[in-house]
């Protein structure tokens, strides 16, 4: 169910319950008879609940925001971090419940109720603050020492590590957007073991990859269901440990920006294949991982000098240019080519430049000087 609604729906039965137990008495301060039409349980029922709804359309966004920033908060909690802070939460109620016991003996609302809150709240937020102040003692309670603890450097080194057990180049969740499984190399590339930790894929990306499988556009819906295939062979062939993210960013409308804003939550990398997504997450200092630069870089490293066999497939946009592709489809750009149109050459590279869309080679044939008058003269 949608969290707003979920809000709402706590906030109008509570306002039921509010209105039915303290509106008699707001009734009788107001000299108003029990029995009428105002003064009657249903009345306080739908004025309690309808007040609260309408004060629920006003909070439920900042409600959403402060338990989405608690469950970020805890998630970046360590395991005993967690305990601890648990812990002393728990002491801190258990010991305002027993002080309140006194005052549930007064009749006075002040004493009774209000003292009693006041007194679970400030022991309960100091418990949790105390208990996350000590959780590296309580950690090193349930740590058992082993021979190497003999050795006191060997000591202070595991200490060390349990202090820090990552590296901060390391994220554990490597995070897939829709077009890196509609592209299916990533597929491959887990297969490589070169990708480690878990690959986690937000219910946004899957309702959107479902979506466009069910496109009434042929193209879309064969990409959608080769995505949705990726997919299940990721997971049936437990390559890499995969989850699905359960949570949805409601106040975010773009899938784009729910990615970014859920790396930042856990601190993980994006996966994609998107070029622009790449620059809008290098943008706002988010780790990506662009399986096209890893393709880029992977391709042959062609240096000036360097003699290559191509095959000229087409002209240039230049005059006389013609164009060939190495094996990795990487272009090449020959001088003079057009003479050479669908034949096997030897060149020889000049220079290469890398651009946004890949590499991009430039040579001139190896006897150009010895040939290309006659080639001129045939083409006449």
């Amino acid at each position: 169910m949608h969290r707003k609604r979920i809000i709402k729906l706590i906030f109008t039965i509570g306002g039921a319950a509010i209105g039915i137990s303290y509106f008699p008495m707001m009734w009788y301060l107001l000299n108003i008879p029990s029995g009428n039409l105002i003064n009657n349980p249903i009345t306080d029922i739908l004025l309690g609940a309808i007040i609260f709804y309408i004060i629920s359309l006003f909070v439920s966004n900042y409600i959403l925001k402060a338990v989405d920033q608690a469950e970020k908060n805890l998630v970046n909690l360590r395991p005993d971090e967690l305990l601890s802070s648990t812990l002393g939460l728990i002491i801190g109620l258990v010991l305002a419940l027993l002080i309140s016991t006194i005052f549930f003996r007064f009749h006075s609302v002040f004493l009774s109720i209000m003292i009693p809150i006041i007194i679970m709240i400030g022991l309960g937020y100091l418990g949790l603050r105390l208990g996350f102040a000590q959780s590296k003692r309580m950690g090193k309670l349930f740590t058992f020492k082993n021979k190497a603890s003999a050795n006191p450097k060997n000591s202070k080194f595991d200490e060390q590590l349990i202090d820090h057990p990552t590296d901060l180049n390391y994220h554990h969740y490597k995070i897939l957007d829709t077009n890196i499984l509609i592209d299916g190399r990533i597929y491959d590339i887990v297969k490589t073991g070169f990708i480690e930790g878990t690959l986690l894929v937000p219910n946004f990306v899957l309702y959107e990859l479902q979506y466009i499988a069910d496109s009434s556009d042929s193209v879309k819906r064969v990409r959608g269901r080769r995505g949705l295939d990726i997919l299940n062979k990721l997971q049936n062939e437990n390559l890499i440990p995969i989850e699905i993210y359960e949570k949805d960013y409601e106040n975010i409308d773009e899938v784009d920006s729910k990615l970014i804003q859920l790396a930042k939550d856990l601190d993980g990398v994006i996966i994609t294949n998107d070029y622009n997504l790449n620059k809008v997450v290098q943008f706002q200092h988010v780790d990506v991982f662009n399986i096209n630069a890893l393709a880029n870089s992977l391709k042959q490293k062609v240096l000036p000098g360097q003699t290559l066999n191509v095959m000229v497939v087409k002209n240039g946009t230049e005059r006389q240019q013609g164009v060939a592709y190495l094996d990795d489809g990487t272009m090449v750009v020959v001088e003079n080519g057009k003479y050479y149109l669908n034949e096997h050459l030897d060149v020889i590279v000049t220079s290469a430049i890398q651009t946004d869309a890949g590499k991009m080679i430039f040579a001139k044939p190896e006897h150009a000087d010895k040939g290309i008058e006659n080639k001129k003269d045939n083409h006449k």
